[in-house]
């Protein structure tokens, strides 16, 4: 496996992975987190723009597609709780992996791991498959984050 930047070439592809991803959130009890159509097309097209667009791929096949940035996120500004410190971070987002990509969500959180050692990133509280993962991963639970529109997410992070 390996990771690169997505491009505009890939949208269909990154769209099936997504469609397949809420599919997936909805059979596991988390039917509310991406709804119907999270994220919006609008958004990968602008992550792909700003070079914060990654697939991971095994050959010419994409497995899994995510944000990742390190520059600080807003939404991070305000936490019920505390963050592990105040350094430079890596923040992930839109995490999701084609339906037959076993550990290709653990590989890509990895690799962020390995590009900036001090990750931040949030889900949804019904989104236990997600918070499993990012638990065995070393993530700690630092408290709550509110989005945008106001909706809640556990924020964690993992630092060296």
């Amino acid at each position: 496996m390996d990771i690169r930047k997505s491009t505009m070439a890939d949208l269909p592809k990154l769209s099936e992975i997504y469609e397949n991803a809420r599919a997936f959130m909805r059979q596991t009890g988390n039917p509310n987190q991406w709804g119907d159509n999270h994220p919006p097309q609008s958004a990968i097209e602008a992550d792909i723009h700003n070079g914060d667009s990654y697939v991971c791929v095994n050959g010419d096949e994409i497995l899994a597609a995510f944000f990742f940035s390190t520059e600080a996120d807003s939404t991070y500004t305000v936490i019920d709780g505390n963050w592990l410190n105040d350094k430079p971070y890596g923040v992930i987002h839109r995490i999701a992996r084609a339906e037959n990509a076993k550990g290709a969500g653990a590989f890509c959180i990895n690799w962020c791991f390995q590009q900036i050692p001090n990750l931040r990133i949030d889900t949804h509280q019904d989104n236990t498959v997600m918070l499993n993962l990012l638990e065995k991963l070393g993530f700690v639970r630092c408290g709550i984050i509110w989005l945008e529109n106001g909706e809640e997410r556990i924020a964690l992070q993992k630092v060296i």
